[in-house]
């Protein structure tokens, strides 16, 4: 047989780290290519937009790079 199913490919986003399909928006941040396309906190409510923020910043800072001083504390 010729016909038969393939895996999807599967990235990550560079902004949150979650698996995305290739060339499409990133449904967990709203980031396509470095920039905001969906506004998603726009549709949360109050208490899921704090949420989702809380979340966003926590992964924005453990993408920083650890230098030899952070390395020796841990």
């Amino acid at each position: 047989m010729h016909i038969y199913l393939e895996k999807p490919s599967i990235t990550t986003c560079p902004k949150c780290g979650k698996p995305v399909l290739p060339h499409t928006v990133c449904e967990s941040c709203g980031y396509y290519k470095g920039r905001e396309v969906i506004d998603v906190l726009g549709k949360l409510t109050k208490k899921e937009r704090k949420q989702k923020e809380k979340e966003m910043q926590g992964q924005e800072k453990s993408d920083k790079p650890l230098d030899m001083q952070e390395l020796s504390k841990k």
